[in-house]
C-alpha cells in the first residue's frame, strides 16, 4: 500500500473511527516500516485476532519495547502465539513464566524448538530424542479430483429474491456465453473466465453462485478451502492443480470457492512461502500458458476484497467484479414473507412497514429477525399458557432488540471506495452509498 493510499485511510479513521479500519492502518503501518505509528491505533482494535494477524503485531510491538503490550493481542491457545508470549516475558524478566509458556509451544508444535531458548531454560536434557519426522500417508490425489463429492444442488435466479441489477449483468457476461457458445467463438470470446462476487456477509453471494450455474446449466461444484489447504509443504498446490485439471475434463462446469481471501490474500501480508506459494499455483490454474479453461467458469466471494493480491484481478483472471449489497426494501419484504412461511402468524402483519425499518439488514439479519420474533411469540404462548400467532407486537419487539450487521462492513467500504478504488474497483459501492443514504 502506498503512502497516499495509507494516509487516505487515516484521514478516513479520524473521520469514522471503527475497529476494522483500525487493523488494516496497523497491518499497513507494518508494511510499510513505520512501526512506532501503530500506536496512534492499536487500542481500538477489536480482539480476538486472527493468527497471521496477531504475529504481525505481536512482533512489532516486542520490536518497538512493548512487550507487555503485546500479550494483550497474543494468545496461549496458539502455539506460535506462545512462543511470541515467551519471548515477550524475557524481555520483562519474567523468566518463568516465559519458560512455561515456551514449554506450551513446544509440546504443541516440537518443531518450534529453538537452541538459544533451550540453553535459556535449560532443556537440552529435558526429552530424551529430539522430535522425529512424522511419515505421513501420500495424499489420495484420486480422492481429489473426485469432483462429485464437491457437486452441491444449483438453483436459478427465480430462487433468488431482488438484486435485480445483478441478475442482468450476470446474465450478459456470464450466463449468454454458455448458452449461446457459438456466437461467442465467433467474435473469438472465451467462455468461462473468472468471476468475483464480494459484499457484506449473509447477502446470498453463496445463492447468487449456485442460481448462476443453474442458468448456465453446468455442473456446479463447491470447492471447500478445507480440502484445498493442507498442513505439509506442496500439498496444497498439488490438489489445487488436481482440482483445475479435472474440471477441464468435465466442461461445462463452475468451480466455486467461498472465501477467497484464504487462498488468494495478498503475498506481502503472508508470513511464510507457503502462502505465497499457494497463491502463485492458483494464479497458474487460471491462466497459465499451458492452460486451457474453456468452458470453466471460476466463481469466487469474498467479504474483504480488499484482501485479495490484486494479481487476481488484472483482465483475464478475475476481472469481472460484482458487488452483491444488501437488499433493498421489496427484497426485504419479499425475504420477510419468505421466511414466515410455514409459521402460524396473524394475516394482518405489515412486511412493507417492517422492511422499511430494517434498512440495511441483510438476508441473514432478516431471518434472524424471523426467529427472533418467533421466539415473542413461543414465550408469550408459554406465558398465556395458549397458542399465540407471531404478530405485529412481536415484530415491533424484535426490530428494537435486532441490528444491522452491513453497517460496519458498508463503513470499512466507503473508507476503500473513498481513498484506495484503483481503476474504479468500488464504483458499485459508491453508487450503493450515494443512493441509500452514508
Amino acid at each position: 500500500m502506498d503512502r497516499k493510499t495509507l494516509q487516505g485511510l487515516e484521514l478516513a479513521y479520524s473521520n469514522a473511527p471503527s475497529a476494522e479500519l483500525a487493523k488494516i492502518i496497523v497491518l499497513a503501518l507494518i508494511q510499510a516500516g513505520e512501526l512506532s505509528s501503530i500506536l496512534k491505533y492499536i487500542e481500538a482494535i477489536e480482539l480476538p485476532l486472527e493468527e497471521a494477524d496477531a504475529l504481525s503485531i505481536g512482533d512489532c510491538l516486542v520490536d518497538i519495547d512493548e512487550a507487555k503490550l503485546a500479550l494483550n493481542y497474543l494468545t496461549m491457545d496458539n502455539s506460535n502465539q506462545a512462543l511470541l508470549i515467551s519471548k515477550c516475558y524475557l524481555k520483562l524478566n519474567e523468566n518463568e513464566k516465559a519458560r512455561n509458556a515456551y514449554l506450551r509451544a513446544i509440546k504443541n508444535n516440537p518443531s518450534l524448538r529453538e537452541d538459544q531458548l533451550d540453553q535459556k531454560f535449560e532443556l537440552e536434557n529435558e526429552f530424551d530424542e529430539k522430535p522425529k519426522l512424522r511419515v505421513v500417508e501420500k495424499t489420495d490425489f484420486d480422492k481429489v479430483t473426485d469432483l462429485t463429492r464437491f457437486r452441491s444442488e444449483s438453483t436459478t435466479f427465480r430462487d433468488v429474491v431482488g438484486l435485480d441489477d445483478i441478475k442482468k449483468q450476470i446474465n450478459k457476461k456470464i450466463i449468454l456465453p454458455f448458452q449461446k457458445p457459438s456466437l461467442f467463438q465467433r467474435f473469438k470470446k472465451k467462455i468461462g473466465g473468472g468471476v468475483l462476487l464480494f459484499g457484506p456477509p449473509g447477502c446470498g453471494k453463496t445463492l447468487l453462485a449456485r442460481a448462476a450455474a443453474g442458468e448456465c446449466n453446468a455442473a456446479f461444484y463447491n470447492i471447500e478451502i478445507s480440502d484445498v489447504l493442507d498442513m505439509y509443504i506442496g500439498e496444497s498446490e498439488q490438489k489445487l492443480h488436481a482440482i483445475f485439471e479435472k474440471a477441464r475434463s468435465e466442461t461445462p462446469c463452475v468451480l466455486f470457492f467461498d472465501e477467497l481471501e484464504a487462498l488468494a490474500g495478498k503475498r506481502e501480508n503472508s508470513r511464510n512461502n507457503t502462502s505465497a506459494n499457494v497463491v502463485s499455483q492458483f494464479l497458474s490454474e487460471l491462466d497459465g500458458f499451458s492452460q486451457n479453461n474453456h468452458g470453466v467458469l471460476v466463481l469466487a466471494s469474498t467479504n474483504v476484497p480488499w484482501a485479495i493480491d490484486s494479481a487476481f484481478l488484472r483482465p483475464g483472471r478475475f476481472d469481472r467484479m460484482f458487488f452483491v449489497p444488501p437488499p433493498d426494501a421489496a427484497a426485504r419484504q419479499a425475504i420477510l414473507e419468505h421466511h414466515i412461511h410455514g409459521r402460524p402468524h396473524a394475516s394482518d402483519i405489515n412486511f412493507a412497514t417492517i422492511a422499511k425499518k430494517a434498512k440495511g439488514y441483510s438476508g441473514a439479519d432478516l431471518f434472524n429477525l424471523v426467529e427472533m420474533a418467533s421466539d415473542e411469540a413461543i414465550d408469550e404462548s408459554i406465558e398465556m399458557n395458549q397458542d399465540t400467532e407471531i404478530n405485529q407486537r412481536h415484530f415491533k419487539i424484535a426490530t428494537e432488540q435486532a441490528n444491522a450487521t452491513t453497517i460496519e462492513w458498508l463503513t470499512t467500504a466507503r473508507n476503500y471506495a473513498r481513498y484506495a478504488n484503483d481503476g474504479g474497483r468500488y464504483n458499485d459501492v459508491i453508487t450503493f452509498l450515494k443512493r441509500h443514504g452514508n
